[in-house]
């Protein structure tokens, strides 16, 4: 006798991996009623108790969605606030939108860049500090703007991104004035 499928209640009841985390990915799908429009909110819920949207984590929310495959990579990779990689303990975002170019966001990037050793989009070999871009952060009026761990930054210059960051990375600041 072949083994009688799941149904869709037991399928949400523990990942096979036995990761807890999933628990919380399937508490919004449910609270969305597994509708396909949910995608945005399943995949903001699954970065936010992972850390970082893994190839299997999607694999796992196209199959619960009943979206394919293509769909979800899609979205992830269309909104800035999805990363694929897990992120350092602290992250410093450097906004690379127009008005935020204008006024040499450009110049901050490429200081932390060379500060750390890291090109956009990496993290520290410690795990401390990830440093990454974004298309528009949506504060043009304090541009040049940076989002570190969450709290905008206006107006910033070079050194004191740097200054920011070594902070974050748990380095002598004083070392920034050498």
């Amino acid at each position: 006798m072949p083994p009688s499928t799941p149904s869709k209640a037991e399928a949400h009841a523990e990942h096979p991996s036995g990761d807890p985390r999933f628990k919380m990915v399937d508490r919004t799908i449910k609270k969305f009623n597994g509708e396909r429009d949910a995608l945005l909110e399943v995949l903001n819920t699954a970065q936010e108790v992972f850390g970082y949207l893994s190839e299997d984590l999607m694999i796992y929310v196209s199959q619960q969605l009943h979206v394919p495959l293509a769909r979800v990579f899609g979205v992830a990779t269309f909104y800035h606030m999805f990363t694929f990689k897990p992120l350092g303990e602290h992250t410093c975002i450097v906004c690379l939108g127009t008005a935020c170019y204008v006024k040499q966001s450009n110049e901050i990037m490429a200081a932390l860049e060379q500060e750390f050793g890291l090109k956009a989009g990496q993290t520290t070999a410690d795990g401390k500090l990830s440093i990454s871009s974004a298309r528009c952060l949506g504060s043009c009026g304090l541009a040049p703007v940076l989002v570190v761990d969450g709290q905008v930054v206006g107006r910033e210059t070079p050194g004191g991104a740097i200054q920011r960051a070594r902070t974050l990375a748990g380095k002598d600041v004083a070392e920034v004035a050498a």
